[in-house]
């Protein structure tokens, strides 16, 4: 179960990151925005990885000698990607105004590659719905303690915690090989 703690971690750090730049650069109705956050990426950080699983149980019985492989790679590539988008520039810069619709699209943004980590919940022995419960609720804590992040510190912090999470991601997908 400490292997699906870490993976919630680190796959909230990018909804962790959002969170900070939001309220960074928002500074109306603080406690608002951070329960905004907390709902809109916990639920959906909670509810993509499930998909996965269950796409990935779809498909295990095909894959089943390659999944720690297909696990790895896929780990390996969102790690990237988290690595990618804490080096260049956030999209949190160009929202103007927090509308439900902004939270919908920057939760589906932050959450699809939760999906792809799902496919790794198949090959864990984890039951799958607390897993996702896990790191629903990890995801909506760092979330809401973002939005208070950014308001005091500015955005400085909001990279190096998407680089720590794609950092870990990576290191997980090297232990399944394991």
């Amino acid at each position: 179960m400490i292997e699906v703690l870490v993976m919630a971690v680190a796959l909230s750090m990018d909804a962790f990151a959002v969170s900070i730049g939001l309220g960074a650069k928002h500074s109306v109705q603080k406690r608002k925005l951070a329960f905004l956050a907390a709902a809109y990426f916990g639920v959906f950080q909670g509810v993509m990885p499930l998909i996965g699983y269950l796409g990935g149980q779809g498909v295990l019985g095909w894959v089943e000698a390659y999944a720690p492989w297909i696990a790895f790679a896929l780990l390996l590539f969102i790690g990237g990607k988290m690595i990618y988008e804490a080096l260049s520039e956030g999209i949190e810069e160009d929202i103007a105004q927090i509308t439900q619709r902004v939270m919908l699209m920057l939760a589906i943004a932050t959450s699809i590659d939760a999906m792809a980590a799902g496919f790794a919940l198949t090959v864990m022995e984890v039951n799958p719905f607390i897993s996702c419960l896990i790191i629903a609720v990890t995801t909506a804590i760092f979330s809401f303690a973002g939005v208070y992040i950014g308001d005091k510190s500015g955005t400085w912090l909001e990279s190096k915690a998407e680089l720590l999470g794609g950092v870990v991601l990576i290191l997980i997908g090297f232990k399944m090989l394991m």
